[in-house]
């Protein structure tokens, strides 16, 4: 038994770990089983797609539901998630115009800080995809066929998407700003 695990909206329908676990269901077969339809997804429409794809599934909160119920559930998740957009679209609406400043008000220090979150998150991967990267390139390679290299042996950049030349250069000039910073620090 395989287990994924996706931290994701109900409202997004754009899930690459959702759709991975659908298709290796369809594959198999196998039975997606999920905490709570609303979890799933909060859109009618994606659940009906869901249902016509041929992979099979059950929410525990709902175990025995038919088809309507599933269809009517759903209805009511994305009625309940319209409700809650508007809810705090008001409330946002309100506090605007009692003079609450809205957004954060440390934006550079939250950005900072997510910059240094991502970093750290991803460092490992980088740093491995910097050594091949470095390698390939003392072997002569050219920058896209690094990028190839990469994509084909599965590495992701910093921020999880794919490799291109400029995302390449950027890995490889990453080591030299590292190697100055350390090099003042001493």
């Amino acid at each position: 038994m395989e287990e994924f695990t996706e931290v994701e909206s109900g409202q997004k329908n754009d899930r690459q770990q959702l759709i991975v676990t659908l298709d290796l269901c369809r594959r198999r077969p196998a039975v997606l089983v999920i905490a709570k339809l609303d979890q799933l997804a909060r859109n009618v429409a994606f659940v009906a797609r869901l249902m016509e794809s041929g992979a099979e599934f059950v929410a525990v909160d709902n175990s025995h539901a038919t088809k309507l119920l599933v269809h009517l559930l759903a209805a009511f998740a994305e009625h309940e998630r319209d409700q809650i957009s508007a809810r705090t679209i008001a409330a946002l609406v309100a506090a605007k115009a009692r003079g609450v400043r809205l957004g954060n008000p440390n934006i550079a220090e939250a950005a900072a800080l997510g910059r240094a979150s991502l970093a750290a998150r991803a460092a490992p991967a980088w740093e491995r995809a910097e050594t091949r990267a470095r390698t390939l390139r003392e072997e002569g390679a050219t920058l896209r066929s690094i990028a190839r290299t990469l994509k084909a042996e599965g590495m992701l950049s910093l921020r999880g998407g794919s490799w291109g030349p400029s995302s390449v250069r950027l890995l490889l000039r990453s080591q030299i700003t590292r190697v100055e910073c350390v090099t003042h620090k001493l």
